[in-house]
């Protein structure tokens, strides 16, 4: 099964080939299937003698990559969508089919070089300093958590002793990873500090809700964290109010900028991320506004050293890769074993340039304005929130949750788009999350005629 025989060369050619077609076609929306749907129409495929590489490649290819939607098409504007160049898709396969492990300098120098380097310009857009670095990871999730562990380690480091409870400041907008991280896998509390009419962490808010806390649940309060886009509403918090607390009280200030920090990048926008620069860690997500396949966070400390000594692992087989001074991505994070996920980010921004990235983004931005405008001079819809980022918030006047849901699906099944309901202020609603340069003023307008 190891030797590369004539048919792996014909089967790795017919998959290149398939992967290469769908770089140079804009892929349908597609829809999903039921179970019973997939195994009528697929069959059993994992079976003692194997279906060989053509019936495989015609499975994923009529039937079971059909079932999984196009989260780059121009009409996805769902969750927060990606849509990667086609550079970065493009070298995304190289990455998997080289059997590369960046983990450690050791065993992957050149790519964990690249990686720095986007992850200096990351940094740069941050006003962060010129020590400041990290890693690429996951996604969002494992980017928060690993941020707020080194967090805690090194409030631990400072105080030398344990508080009662450990405790760290969110509001109702802080993405659910980080809630759930907190509670369930670092068992510690969380402060919810009220927003503001607009849902965000501002520095005033945070300081009241802090000092009517009891003392010891004060005591244990080591980090607050800040949203630069909430994926639900788009909006940036009072990140330089939220520092000043931050500092007054020697707290770690993470930033989860996993949507919205791409917006550094656009100048129409990057006033709103004032305060980012004072954060000691910082994540965004390539695969959600910066054009990058699924999955890659890029997770980012003021210091590193304060990661390197919560994450380290020491085992006498780590010693030939644990060398001073050499830069160990595993050193920043919880994960040991990681492909380069931000490879090909950086083939894209090598290829593009990053004024490129700068316009596109600037052009979702402007498309978000425009929706805005075409949401106003409608009168069977209603903008429920001025849009900061690339979020569009409104309800269809007079729909129930049941009418939202029946628009969802119809729009699925005609292969419109795709467009899910959520809620703002307690009331179902839909949103807009526009991330795809290829988006139009004509798509949003499309889909807002079909609410008539």
């Amino acid at each position: 099964m190891h030797s590369y025989t004539a048919e792996d060369e014909r089967t790795s050619r017919a998959l290149a080939e398939f992967c290469l077609s769908r770089l140079a076609e804009q892929a349908p929306l597609d829809r999903p299937r039921t179970p019973e749907e997939l195994v009528y129409e697929a069959g059993d495929t994992v079976t003692p003698k194997g279906i060989g590489a053509d019936e495989a490649l015609r499975v994923w290819r009529d039937v079971l990559g059909p079932a999984c939607l196009s989260v780059d098409h121009q009409r996805y504007l769902s969750f927060i969508p990606s849509a990667p160049t086609k550079a970065a898709a493009g070298f995304d396969m190289l990455v998997g089919a080289t059997s590369m492990y960046s983990g450690s300098w050791l065993e992957g120098s050149g790519a964990v070089f690249a990686e720095n380097q986007a992850l200096r310009w990351l940094a740069d857009l941050a006003g962060l300093p010129a020590e400041a670095g990290g890693a690429f990871v996951q996604g969002g999730t494992i980017g928060n958590l690993s941020a707020l562990v080194a967090a805690r380690e090194s409030a631990l480091h400072r105080r030398g002793t344990r508080p009662a409870r450990w405790a760290v400041c969110v509001t109702a907008e802080t993405h659910s990873s980080v809630k759930h991280a907190l509670t369930t896998v670092m068992d510690v509390d969380v402060v919810e500090v009220p927003g503001d009419e607009r849902g965000r962490l501002v520095g005033a808010e945070l300081r009241r809700t802090v000092d009517a806390l009891a003392d010891d649940v004060r005591d244990g309060v080591f980090a607050v964290v800040a949203t630069a886009g909430t994926t639900n509403l788009g909006i940036v918090d009072d990140i330089a109010g939220v520092a000043a607390v931050a500092q007054e009280h020697g707290w770690w200030l993470h930033v989860d900028a996993a949507y919205g920090g791409a917006g550094l990048a656009a100048p129409s926008v990057a006033p709103l991320f004032a305060g980012v620069d004072q954060a000691d860690s910082f994540i965004v997500d390539p695969h959600k506004w910066l054009f990058a396949p699924f999955d890659s966070c890029a997770l980012i400390y003021r210091d590193p050293a304060q990661a390197r000594a919560a994450h380290t692992q020491h085992a006498s087989y780590l010693d030939p890769v644990n060398v001073e001074g050499e830069w160990n991505p595993s050193d920043f994070a919880i994960q040991l074993t990681r492909r380069a996920r931000g490879l090909p980010f950086w083939f894209s921004l090598a290829v593009h340039g990053t004024d490129a990235y700068t316009e596109a983004i600037e052009q979702t931005l402007t498309v978000t304005r425009a929706g805005a405008e075409l949401i106003r001079a409608a009168e069977h819809v209603r903008l429920l929130i001025e849009p900061e980022l690339s979020v569009l918030v409104f309800e269809r006047i007079g729909w129930e949750g049941e009418d939202y849901a029946q628009w969802t699906s119809r729009l699925l099944d005609e292969q419109i788009g795709f467009v899910t309901p959520t809620k703002y202020g307690g009331q179902v609603c839909t949103r807009f999350a526009i991330v795809n340069p290829l988006t139009t003023v004509d798509d949003l307008a499309l889909l807002l005629d079909s609410m008539r």
